[in-house]
Formats: C-alpha cells, structure tokens, sequence
C-alpha cells in the first residue's frame, strides 16, 4: 500500500468490538492512529463518521470511514492481503462468520446483557443457557491451537475479544463462575493460548480497570 495512507482508529479502552480491531492492525503490521472515544460524549468527528448508529469501532483508511467490527475485520484482510485471518475455503469461511455472529449476538445477550438485566436467581439459569452456547465453540477448538488452527484468525479476534477478556470480567464483577475447567478443558486451554501471543496481550484492557468498567455496564443496563 502507499506510503501516504491514513489508517485512524475511533475506540473505547474497554469495547471488545474496538480492540478486536486492533488486534487485527497489529497483526498485520499496519500503522494507525488511535483515537479514543467517551461513552458519554461522543466526539463531533464519530457523530460525523457513524451518524446511524454514533458507536465505536470506526475505522478510517484514506478518507473513508468503515462501520460495524465484523466488517472492519473483513475490510482489513481483504486490504491488506498478507498474515490473512479468514480462510481461503468458502465453506470454512462461512462457518468462521457463523460462529463469530453467534458471538457478538448470542453468546452476548444471553451471557451479558440479558444477565446484567436479571435478578440472582435469573442470572444461574442464564449462566446455563450460555455455557450450552459456549460449548459449541469447545467443540470447534477440539485439536486446535487455535480457531484458526495453527495462527491466530478471525474467530478467535471476535471471540477472543469478547469472551475471556471482556465477558468473563463482567461475570466476575457478577459474582458468577460461567466457564468452569473441568467442563470447557479446550477453551481454558485456548485462552492461554492466546494469552501468548503478542498482539493480543497489547490489546488486552487492564484487569481491575475492566472489572470496574464492566460493573459500571451492569448498573447503565439495569437502569436503561
């Protein structure tokens, strides 16, 4: 690519959806700028880039602005063609953007927004319905390093981004233990896994600092 090439990143510390983003840039080498966003006061400059929805992640290559994580990953591996994070087969790729839509829209209401809404009681049989979600995603690490076998890929930047760095800190905030060892031995296993690897490890938000994020997320949802 040119030398002369914008790439500007609009994000939040805490957002997944964001740091899955960067995840994806480090990975494949690109130089960005970060700009960091405020839940409450949203710059003028992300009104102006994402007038629809107003949220982060926006990615900005050359001018042009590009909404919706999923999208920004898929426009970031078809730009930037070199350490690809989707498969080349189309039925493995359909099966990777399957799974990380069961992420993002499942595994993420039930497991967080759905829970952070419900009484104590409510949260046990929540906590339930999502590991039965979750297990489908052990089943696909089954002699894997990784979603994408030996590298890191998309599936693991959505879910990884997601799961054990953000949703995991929200149960613990909860006072819930979700995914136990014994039951999910492949998706502890993966998680150390990708606690290993460089540019997930940039991009993972401070511990306490998230946990205090995401209760401060359980009280702006229960009172929404």
């Amino acid at each position: 690519m040119a030398e002369k090439e914008e790439v500007k990143l609009l994000g939040i510390w805490a957002s997944p959806f964001s740091r899955r983003i960067e995840m994806a840039l480090k990975l494949k080498g690109i130089p960005y700028d970060y700009v960091e966003e405020s839940l409450e006061n949203k710059s003028p400059l992300l009104l102006a880039l994402n007038p629809i929805h107003k949220k982060v992640p926006v990615l900005v290559h050359n001018g042009k602005p590009i909404l919706e994580s999923h999208v920004v990953l898929e426009y970031i591996d078809e730009t930037w063609k070199h350490n690809p994070i989707l498969p080349q087969d189309p039925f493995d790729r359909s099966k990777i953007r399957f799974f990380a839509k069961l992420v993002d829209e499942q595994i993420m209401n039930v497991g967080f927004t759905s829970m952070a809404k419900a009484e104590q009681k409510e949260r046990e049989v929540l906590a339930e319905q999502t590991r039965e979600l979750i297990s489908y995603l052990e089943k696909e690490l089954v002699g894997k390093d990784f979603f994408g076998g030996k590298s890191v890929g998309f599936l693991d930047l959505v879910a990884g981004s997601m799961i054990p760095f953000c949703m995991e800190r929200g149960w613990e905030g909860m006072g819930l233990e979700v995914i136990k060892d014994d039951k999910f031995p492949e998706y502890k296993r993966w998680v150390k896994n990708l606690e290993k690897v460089e540019i997930v490890k940039d991009c993972i938000p401070p511990r306490e600092k998230h946990i205090e994020h995401m209760n401060y997320m359980v009280k702006r949802i229960r009172s929404s």
